[in-house]
């Protein structure tokens, strides 16, 4: 085989891996912190928002662990976007805001945006919510709700992994 031969055979197999390679990284995706909806907030005090306030960011920092240890996004930095999600926050519901999500993951340059919230109906009934929407045309990939029982740090961590193993098993979602 001549010189000539072999290095078109190198360059096409190069080619090709590199394709393979393109087709199996894992998408991006801008995971926003999680929202709550509490329908009893009226009778909160300062102790309990202080706890849910702490219990969001946990299972917010949970879901982006979970998504990047597992591969099945790569998880962009939302650091790089907070006076957009500041400003977006201070007039309305980053969980429902009618596509402003879409505006974050543009910014940080990722094809997805993960948005997640917890409703509270009292102390025992809970629920937790993940959405997953393509950046560019908000079409929704992957939406679904997990019951809680139990307002603790444990039912609120295994609620976020339960979100993370049903999003692991739907391939068409993380592709």
């Amino acid at each position: 085989m001549t010189h000539i031969v072999r290095a078109m055979l190198a360059f096409a197999l190069a080619i090709g891996m590199a394709n393979v390679l393109a087709q199996s990284a894992p998408q991006s995706i801008a995971m926003l912190d999680c929202t709550l909806i509490d329908d009893n907030a009226a009778y909160n005090d300062a102790d309990i928002d202080r706890i849910q306030t702490a219990r969001l960011a946990m299972v917010s920092g949970a879901l982006r662990d979970d998504l990047r240890n597992r591969a099945l996004f790569r998880v962009a930095d939302n650091t790089q976007a907070a006076d957009l999600i500041a400003t977006l926050k201070s007039t309305q519901d980053m969980n429902a805001c009618n596509g402003c999500e879409r505006r974050v993951a543009k910014e940080l340059g990722a094809s997805r945006v993960g948005v997640c919230w917890v409703q509270k109906i009292s102390n025992l009934i809970l629920n937790m919510n993940l959405r997953v929407e393509d950046a560019n045309s908000g079409a929704m990939l992957f939406q679904r709700s997990v019951d809680i029982r139990g307002n603790t740090d444990l039912s609120w961590t295994r609620g976020a992994k339960a979100l993370v193993d049903l999003l692991a098993s739907d391939a068409s979602a993380t592709r």
